[in-house]
C-alpha cells in the first residue's frame, strides 16, 4: 500500500512541474476521464484553466469553498498539496485493514462501520498536522457540513444513508472534487464508479440542477471557465429556457462538455 502512494506521488508531481508550464488548457486535457461529468465533484469545484490541474475549489461549496482563497495556480502550493492528499489516501487505504481485523473479530456491521468512520475523521485531521492554516479551514468546513470539527459522526451518517452497510461504504469514499484539482481523479476513478458517484463509460455530457441565484453565465464559468459560454447552455435547453435571463430553482439543465 505504502509504494502504491509513492508512485501516486512520483507520478502526480511530475505532472505537477509540466503542467504548471502550460496553464491556460483546457480543464478536459488534464484527465482521460472528464471530472465534469461527475456531478458530485461539480459541487465542490469549478473549472479554472490557471489552476495546475484545470479545477480549483469552488467558492460556494460548502465542503471546500474554505480552500478557494488559495492559490491553485501556483505549481509550489499545489506540489505541498499534492504531497498532502498522497498521504490521505494511504493512510485511508489502512482503513481496509482496520476493517477486515474488525470482522476477523466477531464485529457487528454497525460495530465496524463506527469504529471505521471514526478512523477516517481521524485520519482527515491528522492529514494536516504540518499546515496548521490548512486544519483550521477543515474545521471550519466540517463545522459547516456537518456540525462537527471532527467530521460527520457515526449517527448522523445512518440517519442520512439508513443503514450500517451504506455508513460503512462511505467511509472508503472520497471527495473527487478535491482529487481533480491535485491531479488524482483518474488515478481514484475506478472508486467514484464503485460508489455509484459517475458512470464508466464517458457520455460527454452531463446535468446541472440549478440553484437560487444561478445564472446561464455563471453556469457556465463553472463547466466551461468562461462566462460568455452560457450561449452554449441555453441552445441545449431551449426546450425548457425560454427567457435566458430566466432561470428557476430546480431546472435540470443538460452540459455539453464537448463545447469545451
Amino acid at each position: 500500500m505504502r509504494q502504491r502512494a509513492k508512485v501516486i506521488l512520483t507520478v502526480v508531481l511530475s505532472m505537477v512541474v509540466s503542467l504548471s508550464l502550460t496553464l491556460g488548457a483546457l480543464a478536459s486535457d488534464f484527465y482521460e476521464n472528464d471530472p465534469r461529468e461527475n456531478s458530485e465533484a461539480m459541487k465542490d469545484i469549478v473549472v479554472d484553466e490557471n489552476a495546475v490541474f484545470g479545477f480549483a475549489p469552488d467558492p460556494e461549496s460548502s465542503r471546500l469553498g474554505e480552500y478557494a482563497s488559495y492559490d491553485w495556480s501556483d505549481p509550489e502550493f499545489v506540489k505541498s498539496a499534492v504531497k498532502n492528499r498522497a498521504d490521505y489516501h494511504n493512510q485511508n487505504m489502512g482503513l481496509y485493514t482496520l476493517m477486515n481485523k474488525l470482522y476477523a473479530e466477531g464485529k457487528s456491521v454497525e460495530e465496524v462501520a463506527r469504529a471505521v468512520s471514526k478512523r477516517r475523521n481521524e485520519i482527515r485531521i491528522e492529514s494536516y498536522k504540518n499546515d496548521p492554516e490548512g486544519l483550521a479551514k477543515l474545521k471550519k468546513s466540517n463545522l459547516k457540513s456537518y456540525g462537527n470539527e471532527e467530521g460527520p459522526t457515526a449517527d448522523s451518517l445512518y440517519e442520512k444513508y439508513g443503514s450500517w452497510e451504506m455508513v460503512l461504504q462511505k467511509a472508503f469514499s472520497t471527495n473527487s472534487g478535491m482529487d481533480a484539482c491535485l491531479g488524482m481523479y483518474d488515478i481514484f476513478f475506478d472508486t467514484y464508479v464503485r460508489f455509484g458517484m459517475v458512470n464508466s463509460e464517458a457520455s460527454g455530457k452531463t446535468v446541472y440542477k440549478v440553484k437560487k441565484n444561478d445564472n446561464l453565465s455563471k453556469i457556465a464559468a463553472k463547466y466551461y471557465g468562461n462566462s460568455k459560454m452560457w450561449t452554449a447552455i441555453y441552445n441545449a435547453n431551449k426546450d425548457q429556457i425560454k427567457d435566458p435571463n430566466v432561470l428557476y430553482e430546480g431546472m435540470k439543465l443538460v452540459i455539453n462538455l464537448s463545447d469545451y
